[in-house]
C-alpha cells in the first residue's frame, strides 16, 4: 500500500508511483469519487476542444517550461 501525509494545511504530495500510474504532469487536474468509505483517485478528463493550446503539445517539455518560465 501506497501512503502520504495530510500537511496542517489539509495538502497531501500524490506519491510518484502513483502519479506514474495516472500518467500524471505538472497541470494535470484530479478526479475524486466517494465511494462508501473509499476515495477513488483518478485523472480528470479534460476536453481538448477547450483548450486553445492543446494542440502544441510538442512544446510541452520541462525543457520548455524553464526556457518561457519567466515570460
Amino acid at each position: 500500500m501506497i501512503t502520504s501525509k495530510l500537511t496542517s494545511k489539509a495538502q497531501t504530495t500524490i506519491p510518484q508511483p502513483v502519479r506514474a500510474a495516472l500518467h500524471l504532469k505538472e497541470g494535470d487536474e484530479i478526479a475524486y469519487a466517494i465511494e462508501g468509505d473509499r476515495v477513488v483517485l483518478t485523472r480528470a478528463k479534460t476536453d481538448q476542444v477547450e483548450d486553445p493550446f492543446g494542440t502544441f503539445g510538442e512544446w510541452d517539455t520541462e525543457a520548455d517550461r524553464r526556457a518561457y518560465a519567466g515570460l
